[in-house]
């Protein structure tokens, strides 16, 4: 016997699937990070620049890089 499996529609917003009380900004956020990371990424700049253009420490534009924005 095999088990049917259930899938439920999301509602293109993963944060809001999962109940969360600031769902919308944190879309926002995660949209906006998307944006900015795709945009560093076609400048081919080093972390060090892009530290510099974006005024933040290095380790966080690592954190950027891998898409670990807050």
């Amino acid at each position: 016997m095999t088990e049917e499996s259930v899938f439920e529609e999301s509602s293109g917003n993963v944060f809001a699937d999962l109940g969360l009380e600031d769902a919308e900004e944190l879309f926002t956020r995660g949209k906006i990070g998307i944006v900015v990371l795709n945009l560093l990424k076609q400048r081919n700049l080093k972390q060090r620049e892009i530290s510099k253009l974006l005024g933040i420490p290095q380790p966080e534009v690592s954190y950027l890089m891998r898409g670990e924005f807050q």
